[in-house]
């Protein structure tokens, strides 16, 4: 495995390998977990070449002080990374990336950018479409995988390749969950032990959720969600939005033609975890 941290280096180790192999991509921020792997699991399936960024990116946090406190465990992540024979590893400093200019480009996604997370998360989507246009255009893969758990991310992102005409074929990968179904993120390390043990709630909402979906209207099965989380002391609701997984708009009525998620954003004290669902 081979680690790098300029951009010029890894391209030109890249230039030898892209004429007989195909690049398989997988950007994260770190803080690796069973769900990250699973990713990388599913590149080396489908790539002769495998990449891993690790990048924490300044420019898609609205909060600087979750900046801050976002796990940085490079020397855990790349031992994590040698046990699933990661071909190379780019660890880029924000100069490197930013050229001392750290600021997110302003980015048309559709409208996509302005539901759900777009809503409670000023400027987040300039900063995702900002870093990973520019990792595209160093690592030009040839596919480039990203978990469902962002599931609004997911979509972003393939409507960048498209408006820009990037030539990378975009994988979504099924959300990897713990046992108990807290879907596996960065952020559940930092929860406490009460927390950590309450978190499984909100996949268990999810879950019921979907059944009742095939009964009720969609505001009933909101007005439900809502209320079961008026239950939880250590949980509380951001929102829940049932939304056509093509436009990501909230929908009010259920139509036979458009296929439906529940997305999801809870806040355990601090600590802000999303998860999403597929309905029908």
């Amino acid at each position: 495995m081979k680690v790098f941290y300029k951009n010029e280096s890894l391209q030109e180790n890249l230039s030898k390998i892209k004429k007989d192999a195909s690049i398989g991509f997988v950007p994260t921020m770190g803080a690796l977990h069973e769900g990250h792997l699973s990713l990388i699991k599913k590149a080396k399936a489908e790539n002769k070449f495998i990449v891993v960024s690790i990048f924490v990116n300044p420019t898609q946090f609205d909060k600087k002080e979750d900046l801050m406190k976002y796990p940085r465990t490079l020397e855990e992540d790349l031992a994590l990374l040698k046990t699933v024979d990661c071909d190379i590893v780019f660890v880029p400093s924000v100069s490197e990336i930013y050229n001392n200019h750290i600021k997110a480009a302003n980015f048309d996604f559709d409208g996509l950018e302005f539901e759900m997370e777009g809503k409670h998360r000023k400027g987040h989507f300039n900063g995702v479409g900002t870093i990973v246009k520019r990792l595209f255009e160093i690592v030009e893969p040839n596919k480039a995988y990203f978990g469902e758990k962002d599931f609004q991310q997911l979509q972003i992102i393939k409507k960048l390749v498209e408006k820009y005409a990037i030539p990378t074929e975009i994988i979504g990968c099924e959300i990897y969950r713990e046992r108990d179904g807290l879907a596996m993120s960065s952020r559940n390390i930092r929860l406490s032990k009460s927390q950590r043990k309450e978190a499984p709630f909100i996949y268990k909402t999810l879950e019921t959720a979907t059944k009742k979906f095939k009964e009720k209207s969609i505001s009933e099965v909101v007005t439900w969600v809502e209320r079961e989380f008026q239950k939880s002391d250590l949980l509380t609701l951001e929102y829940f939005e049932i939304a056509n997984i093509e436009t990501l708009k909230s929908a009010k009525r259920k139509s036979k033609k458009s296929t439906y998620r529940g997305f999801i954003a809870v806040f355990a004290g601090k600590i802000r975890l999303i998860d999403n669902i597929a309905l029908n």
